[in-house]
């Protein structure tokens, strides 16, 4: 009925899918104006269009369920956008079915079907209907032992979220660590989750600094290396939850804080809306002078 460069034409006319192509092909006994106008009926043609947009707005969500809680990661092209409720439905009812489906990676919450739908199939028609690039960029899962307890927080209305999991303690404390964690941007619970990499990294640049300073020219390795040390011990202060200081009391740290009402930290995650999305730099000037141009 079709052939494989059928399908390869189709895709490259309208930027869609290639399954998605494949299945306008099947539907229109392989007509390809017919096939092309299905896609675009669909909304599947305009969404993809969108596809090579920045989209690093957005909301991040959370849901807790028993001894299980979710937080996922949607992006849109603006702020506005994040701030509507078809989004926001989108993102909410997304956190549902994560929790209801035994998922492991976006594809698989992607493939998810809900009736005759798969999520994917309401996510390519929500960015037609909204006319902006909708982007699932991630999610995690998290799971916890009856007798531990989360934390969860979400600042600037979803702009950052942060799941942790705490044995013993409470709920209040739980909550503290939570926004501790959201406001100081750590990078791992203790030493031993921060990436060996970035302990490398850092360990180099730090006896680089050491060694270029014409303060130290005359210092001996030995003092070099305790130097190093004492830059390296403030560099995990900054990056772990557990030694931060709390921010609620300055005078102890974040795992002295949970030790005293009874707890330790167990896991944390943290998502911040667009972290590591490189951001178009746009000129409003220019952007204006361009569509007068056009008109």
């Amino acid at each position: 009925m079709f052939k494989a460069s059928d399908v390869k034409e189709l895709r490259e006319k309208t930027g869609a899918g290639m399954m998605d192509c494949k299945k306008a092909l099947e539907a229109c006994e392989g007509n390809m104006d017919k096939a092309v106008d299905w896609l675009r009926e669909k909304g599947i043609a305009k969404a993809a269009k969108k596809e090579s947009r920045i989209a690093a707005e957005g909301l991040c969500q959370i849901k807790e369920d028993g001894n299980t809680a979710v937080i996922v990661e949607v992006n849109s092209e603006t702020d506005f956008v994040a701030k509507n409720d078809e989004f926001t439905g989108f993102v909410d009812y997304l956190v549902d079915q994560i929790l209801k489906n035994d998922v492991e990676t976006v594809e698989d919450v992607l493939a998810v079907k809900d009736g005759k739908e798969t999520i994917n199939d309401k996510l390519v028609a929500l960015t037609a209907k909204i006319g902006e690039k909708i982007s699932f960029r991630r999610f995690e899962k998290v799971t916890k032992e009856d007798e531990e307890i989360f934390g969860t927080y979400k600042h600037l209305g979803g702009k950052i979220g942060t799941i942790v999991v705490l044995k013993g303690g409470n709920e209040e404390v739980a909550k503290d660590v939570a926004m501790q964690a959201c406001a100081m941007n750590p990078t791992a619970v203790n030493r031993d989750g921060v990436p060996a990499e970035m302990v490398e990294h850092e360990k180099e640049v730090i006896k680089n600094e050491i060694k270029n300073d014409e303060k130290n020219a005359k210092k001996s390795d030995e003092i070099i290396e305790k130097m190093s040390i004492g830059r390296l011990n403030k560099f995990y202060k900054e990056i772990c939850l557990e030694e931060q200081d709390f921010i609620k009391d300055s005078g102890m740290n974040v795992k002295t804080y949970v030790k005293n009402a009874g707890g330790e930290i167990v896991s944390m995650v943290r998502f911040a809306v667009g972290e590591g999305i490189e951001k178009r730099q746009e000129n409003f000037a220019e952007e204006v002078a361009a569509q007068m141009n056009a008109a």
